[in-house]
């Protein structure tokens, strides 16, 4: 949270297009914030190309498109670029690995390893398996020490149980913490 992996991905679609190379943007459903964009905390945003839904092929929804995308810019995709990674299937992440190899197109994917109590998301647990390579894009916590960790906060207070997806909003917030706040405002000393 708040290390820059939307603007990080939006500066990639931009730098592919910049040299005249087609990308196709997508993002889990159950990621509601900004309903069909992807946005970054800087204001910038854009609308993706498609969704992806818990039931979703992939690698069949990236090559239906992809192939109208490549008829309509007389070019084949270049890229794919996912945000929000961690909502991802385990079965997806091996589908977006399928992109990559065998369908020879790159798949840049975003997203954080852990929810607010610290465990792993499925699709980032199947990621750290099998990704060619992991770039960690570093935030800090407000004692100024690299933060680790995503509390969550409902009403301005920080919770340690409940689900383990909730979207930030009006209701529920997160703070990126270092271990040693995230255990202080735990209550573990």
């Amino acid at each position: 949270m708040n290390s820059g992996k939307s603007t990080a991905l939006l500066q990639a679609a931009h730098n592919y297009e910049e040299r005249d190379q087609v990308v196709l943007l997508a993002k889990p459903a159950i990621d509601t914030k900004g309903a069909r964009s992807i946005t970054s905390r800087l204001g910038v945003s854009r609308e993706v190309d498609f969704l992806i839904t818990p039931d979703l092929n992939l690698r069949t929804a990236f090559a239906d498109l992809s192939h109208q995308r490549s008829i309509t810019a007389q070019k084949p995709v270049a890229c794919l670029l996912i945000d929000e990674a961690q909502f991802l299937t385990p079965a997806q992440v091996d589908q977006a690995l399928e992109i990559a190899v065998l369908d020879d197109v790159p798949v840049l994917a975003y997203g954080i390893r852990t929810d607010f109590l610290t465990h792993g998301f499925p699709g980032s647990l199947r990621l750290l398996e099998i990704a060619h390579s992991l770039e960690e894009l570093k935030t800090i916590c407000r004692c100024g020490r690299k933060a680790l960790f995503n509390a969550r906060k409902a009403n301005g207070s920080f919770i340690f149980d409940g689900e383990q997806v909730a979207i930030d909003g009006p209701v529920v917030t997160y703070e990126s913490l270092c271990p040693a706040c995230y255990f202080e405002e735990k209550n573990i000393r």
